[in-house]
């Protein structure tokens, strides 16, 4: 008769979005010896046959070797990867062959490598493991390798326990009242209490004038809005983006572990120090459309996920692969990317506050007071051009950071700190979680209606605003949660015309290109 060991397997356990639990039967025969596997493992699953032999013999355990042993990971049309089902494996073996009760397998959940000396290795995916456990409201605790576990004890609200070797687990299975019977440590983790989303490198008031530029940001971190970036080489666009993860306030609880699940799901081990810390991610320019949105057999997360609930940096914008910034207009609609593969599907969450930089032309110096531009229209006209419509439409705030005479540059007084923007930031996010449970970033349909309501006087203004410039309907919603903010941020319970008018003006730097 077939034992059956479960194992907890996923490569996507956010948003409710959940593979199913792989559960590991194994069956042992009389006849020709052998030990097979299926249910569609790939490379690094078929070789767990070497490493669970060797690691059982090694730890003087008994491998059945005059047995047909059949391993059977079901359900059989999910892709099985990654060695974490070694540990699954040798205790079905151990179970079927008698040397442990198999009954006291149905009280956990097991991951876990396995060396040939039978230590337990680390795996990737462990918070995610532990995050779906806990949405499956699944009452089996979980057992993980040492590393792994301390990651997984993140997630609280969940029984997870740690093991150095296979005898460790083995012995954790003995009857209590039996000699050499041990129970496995409850794994803790340490967190770090996060006072702001990120330590500042640079501090805002360290980038001289700019004081539109530093307004937007103030404006798009208050309502959680994407922003451009477009200036001559060496204004400050870098140093802006540097700053703004500290205008940011830190993650909730439920945030922070869906950020550190993308994280452990992508094989990085998740640093305690940076619990609640946004992330901020910085790809250079070549990278692909693969790396931003993720991919790869078995699919991993990309970019825009491992940036999920933090700010992905796009510096060079118009130097990105065009394929690559067109992978991003459905992330920025939904939160979320789906990688579709003929074998298999996978959905990862992408919920990023995008900011991008850009020169305004090859040279850099288009419409420069400072330095003249080299640059013909038609050059210019087509190196704008490399930002497609739609994607530009998608992007709220599109800012123009000019370069500044050095006289100027030099008297320019010391702008306000982080700390002190950082503070009105979480004053009006505040205020938007209580009025509408969300950021103004995420209004849509009748909440939007309902929340950026206009007197008379501003619809008749945004409406001529609207068709001189030519704006499609996705524009004149994201200028509506633009003077939403722009009014919380004033503390006012209404949208104004000067609120319009600002956020007008945040839609017009590449609008007549």
């Amino acid at each position: 008769m077939p034992v059956m060991v479960l194992a907890l397997v996923h490569s996507r356990a956010l948003d409710g979005m959940s593979a199913p639990p792989v559960t590991v039967e194994v069956h042992l025969a009389n006849g020709l010896p052998s030990f097979t596997l299926v249910g569609l493992a790939d490379t690094e699953v078929k070789e767990a046959r070497e490493r669970v032999r060797a690691a059982l013999q090694n730890s003087a355990l008994e491998f059945p070797h005059n047995k047909r042993i059949t391993v059977n990971l079901a359900p059989a049309d999910l892709p099985k990867e990654s060695g974490r089902f070694d540990l699954p494996i040798a205790l079905g073996i151990l179970a079927a062959s008698g040397q442990i009760d198999g009954a006291q397998l149905a009280q956990f959940e097991f991951a876990g490598e396995l060396s040939l000396a039978g230590d337990l290795r680390p795996v990737r995916g462990a918070i995610a493991m532990a995050l779906a456990l806990r949405r499956a409201g699944c009452l089996r605790a979980l057992v993980l390798p040492q590393a792994s576990a301390q990651e997984a004890a993140l997630v609280s609200g969940l029984c997870v326990r740690s093991a150095g070797h296979l005898l460790d687990v083995v012995r954790s299975l003995l009857p209590h009242e039996s000699e050499g019977a041990v129970e496995l440590p409850l794994a803790t983790a340490t967190r770090v209490a996060s006072v702001s989303a990120r330590p500042p490198t640079i501090d805002l008031r360290d980038v001289k004038g700019q004081s539109a530029a530093k307004r937007a940001l103030e404006v798009a971190a208050a309502g959680g809005h994407s922003v451009l970036m477009s200036g001559p080489p060496g204004t400050g666009k870098s140093m802006l983006a540097q700053c703004f993860p500290s205008l940011l306030p830190g993650l909730s609880e439920a945030q922070a572990l869906e950020s550190a699940a993308v994280i452990s799901l992508n094989g990085r081990p998740f640093d305690a120090a940076q619990w609640a810390q946004r992330p901020y991610r910085s790809p250079h320019h070549t990278a692909s459309s693969v790396a931003l949105v993720g991919g790869g057999s078995p699919p991993r997360p990309g970019e825009i996920s491992l940036a999920h609930e933090g700010v992905l940096f796009l510096d060079e914008l118009p130097e990105f692969p065009r394929m690559a910034l067109e992978a991003l207009r459905e992330p920025l609609e939904t939160g979320r990317i789906v990688i579709s593969r003929a074998a298999r599907q996978a959905e990862f969450p992408a919920r990023f506050q995008l900011l991008a930089a850009m020169n305004p032309c090859p040279c850099g110096h288009h419409g420069s007071t400072v330095k003249p531009c080299c640059c013909s229209p038609d050059l210019v006209g087509r190196y704008q051009a490399r930002i497609s419509g739609p994607l530009l439409d998608r992007i709220d705030l599109q800012v123009e950071v000019p370069a500044m005479p050095v006289e100027a540059l030099m008297r320019a007084p010391d702008g306000e700190p982080s700390a002190v923007v950082a503070q009105r930031v979480a004053t009006a996010q505040d205020r938007q979680r209580e009025r509408q449970g969300c950021l103004n970033a995420a209004l849509s349909g009748d909440t939007l209606e309902a929340h950026c309501a206009l007197d008379e006087a501003a619809a008749r203004f945004l409406t001529t605003a609207a068709s001189r410039l030519a704006w499609s309907a996705r524009s004149h919603h994201r200028v509506l949660r633009m003077a939403r903010t722009v009014a919380d941020l004033a503390a006012s319970a209404s949208i104004r015309e000067v609120h319009l008018a600002e956020a007008i003006q945040y839609r017009r730097v590449l609008a007549a290109r």
